[in-house]
């Protein structure tokens, strides 16, 4: 009610003027969340401390309280996001918006692309890749291919491949939705998101 003192569980509106001892108090507006790229190399740890010392992606990064928007292991590279609010990195990670993520993936084998396209059985329940195809031309055993997931569990694309016979020898995650990861970026190295709205929108 306009014009009445408040009392504890009372909300403001963003069109209410709000005074203390008759003074007028401008009300800052909530600030937009940050997100980072970071291009993880491999042999970095995905945590604010390893108790075996090795690097970790957050001694890169600016001064801030930043949040992983999910996880690269030990030896995989690539598009890391990070973000200073929780609720969007929840938004991020969130099975129900099926965010894609997409790699680049070297594999030593001759995988079934069919099987992996229709599903496999995992130890966490059935996965598939929602696309697979080759991305180079074949060199000695290894094989390149460009891969697509919907959701982040734990070594999925790794699993996925060994669960029909063959071995990922090298993983860069070039994708998480809508960003990718710029050419430009180098390993080990970080750039703001000018443009947060989209994934905000997600």
């Amino acid at each position: 009610m306009q014009g009445r003192p408040a009392k504890l569980g009372d909300r403001a509106l963003a069109s209410d003027a709000i005074a203390v001892d008759g003074k007028v108090v401008a009300l800052s507006k909530p600030s937009a969340p940050r997100v980072l790229l970071y291009h993880k190399p491999v042999g970095e740890m995905v945590t604010r401390h390893d108790p075996e010392g090795r690097p970790t992606v957050f001694a890169r990064l600016p001064p801030g309280r930043w949040v992983a928007v999910g996880r690269l292991d030990l030896n995989s590279s690539g598009l890391l996001l990070f973000t200073d609010s929780g609720e969007l990195a929840n938004r991020l990670m969130h099975p129900r918006y099926e965010l894609e993520r997409e790699y680049s993936a070297r594999v030593q084998g001759n995988p079934d692309l069919e099987k992996l396209r229709q599903g496999v059985q995992l130890g966490d329940g059935l996965a598939a890749f929602t696309s697979i195809r080759p991305e180079r031309e074949a060199s000695g055993t290894n094989r390149w291919y460009r891969v697509t997931l919907k959701e982040g569990r734990n070594r999925e694309v790794r699993r996925l491949f060994e669960a029909v016979g063959a071995r990922v020898s090298r993983l860069v995650r070039v994708r998480y939705g809508p960003v990718s990861l710029p050419a430009d970026l180098a390993p080990g190295e970080w750039r703001e998101l000018q443009n947060p709205v989209t994934l905000q929108k997600l």
